[in-house]
């Protein structure tokens, strides 16, 4: 599953009263746009740890376990209470600003193979990113063919191939 930075919290975002005070213990629902059915959340890019609805903001007016909020493709309707319930703010049809998410795959290098089958066909070479343990490998090394990556040399013995596409 795909999951977007929300622009609503997303990162490090602290909140505050409507006179200017941290917004302790605070909360932030999450709906779904224009209703009040719950909406899921996460706490990071790999979009497999949901967060409480509401999310409680911590002492400082922050989300709380990393800072991030993530959302998925739908639109969202996030409400912003103080810590009894008392209504600050509500932003409706937030969405995810239409971010193209990479696919990311991991393969290891066994010294001789230099074909490796990708879950799905990238756009094309162009809209590919391939790192050998971490470095960046430059598109005349390797090639795309449908959802077969090709490189020109076979990737050592244990290393570590990341791809990264569209």
């Amino acid at each position: 599953m795909a999951v977007f930075l929300s622009p609503v919290g997303g990162v490090a975002a602290q909140f505050f009263t409507n006179t200017g005070s941290v917004l302790t213990g605070g909360k932030l629902y999450t709906y779904l746009a224009g209703t009040t059915t719950p909406a899921t959340t996460y706490t990071t890019i790999a979009g497999n740890v949901a967060r409480t609805n509401p999310i409680i903001l911590d002492a400082a007016g922050r989300v709380p376990s990393g800072g991030e909020i993530w959302i998925t493709s739908v639109s969202y309707k996030f409400v912003l209470t103080d810590s009894t319930d008392v209504l600050i703010a509500t932003y409706d049809n937030v969405s995810s600003n239409g971010a193209v998410p990479y696919q990311v795959e991991n393969f290891t290098g066994n010294g001789i193979a230099v074909n490796f089958t990708l879950a799905s066909a990238p756009i094309n070479e162009n809209s590919t990113f391939v790192y050998i343990n971490g470095v960046y490998q430059n598109k005349n090394t390797y090639s795309i063919s449908g959802v077969t990556l090709i490189f020109s040399e076979a990737p050592y013995n244990s290393s570590i191939i990341e791809v990264m596409y569209i």
